[in-house]
């Protein structure tokens, strides 16, 4: 049975999204519709199964989200034609005592890679910086949850797709702090989990790059970390999996971070100086020195130029010396 400090998860109670509500929380409140749904305690299977029947007689789900992007705001990109999403997050924090220069440059610079280098086109980018003049693309809480929903529409179908999320900004306790966190909270590690990597399905590839404080197991809470025991190609996996599952529904999710949870890196020592995040901007310079690389050697590019080890987290294993990189 489960405990009841675990996260649980539920449907919201008007249109149907899936939930999760975090442990010894009363309500939770929907990133697209903002109903509030109460949090039901525990109860038999059987008590479950009639409140269940009644309730499916008495009102009848909606449906779901469609794949359209109808529920969306007008100002996010409608299903895209290509098989190519980014979602980029840069939060600066500006007038509060955690404000960070640079991290729009991250998003700018994240962005110009991806279009140049790996042929994502502007309409499928999605960018959430306080510099983008609508409301709806502020990095606040719900829209960050917003967004990761609309990156995995259709990830389930089959079909080949490639997804990128860039974080830049603050992480505490295993969680990303959106704009708003001092009133709304923190987006825990374990909801970002459910909400991007379990939905992707076969052919469906997410890459994440961190730029946060904390970085290490924020984000994707992904079960294997990769150590990189020397610069000569010895490396292992290790199996961090725990006994709610991490994974994905048959897709592969891979996370880059700027340091362990321990560690702390948010500049860079480039010449001309650069304001930004020093995990950006070496990933950005090693992919620009090798193109045609592999993921152990662009985590050794990058080790050469950041003290705080970068960390590589991936749903399942593989040889990272043989597997191109490629988004």
């Amino acid at each position: 049975m489960p405990s009841m400090r675990e996260p649980r998860a539920m449907m919201c109670g008007r249109c149907g999204a899936y939930l999760t509500a975090p442990p010894g929380a009363r309500s939770v409140c929907c990133a697209l519709c903002d109903a509030v749904t109460r949090v039901q305690r525990r109860t038999s299977g059987l008590e479950e199964f009639l409140k269940g029947l009644i309730y499916s007689l008495m009102f009848p789900p909606q449906a779901p989200p469609s794949s359209s992007g109808d529920w969306l705001p007008a100002s996010y990109p409608r299903e895209p034609p290509g098989r190519k999403r980014a979602l980029l997050v840069g939060i600066s924090y500006s007038n509060t005592k955690y404000e960070l220069k640079g991290s729009v440059n991250d998003v700018n610079t994240m962005s110009y890679l991806l279009r140049k280098r790996f042929g994502f086109i502007s309409d499928n980018i999605l960018r959430l910086t306080a510099e983008e003049g609508d409301p709806n693309l502020m990095p606040t809480m719900k829209n960050i949850r917003l967004g990761m929903r609309w990156l995995v529409q259709g990830c389930n179908t089959g079909d080949a797709m490639s997804l990128v999320v860039h974080f830049s900004g603050r992480g505490l306790d295993k969680a990303l702090c959106p704009l708003d966190f001092e009133a709304s909270g923190v987006i825990p590690d374990y909801e970002i989990n459910e909400t991007i990597v379990r939905p992707l399905g076969p052919g469906v590839k997410l890459h994440t790059l961190v730029d946060i404080d904390n970085s290490d197991t924020v984000v994707l809470d992904l079960p294997y970390r990769c150590r990189i025991l020397s610069r000569f190609g010895q490396w292992k996996w290790e199996n961090h999996q725990a006994e709610t599952p991490k994974g994905t529904n048959g897709g592969l999710a891979i996370s880059i971070s700027g340091c362990r949870d321990s560690q702390n890196t948010r500049t860079t020592s480039a010449s001309p100086p650069v304001v930004g995040g020093a995990m950006t901007y070496n990933f950005i310079r090693a992919l620009e020195s090798e193109p045609s690389t592999t993921y152990g050697r662009l985590i050794n590019a990058i080790r050469a130029e950041m003290s705080p080890e970068p960390q590589l987290r991936a749903s399942e294993e593989f040889d990272i010396y043989r597997k191109p990189f490629l988004l």
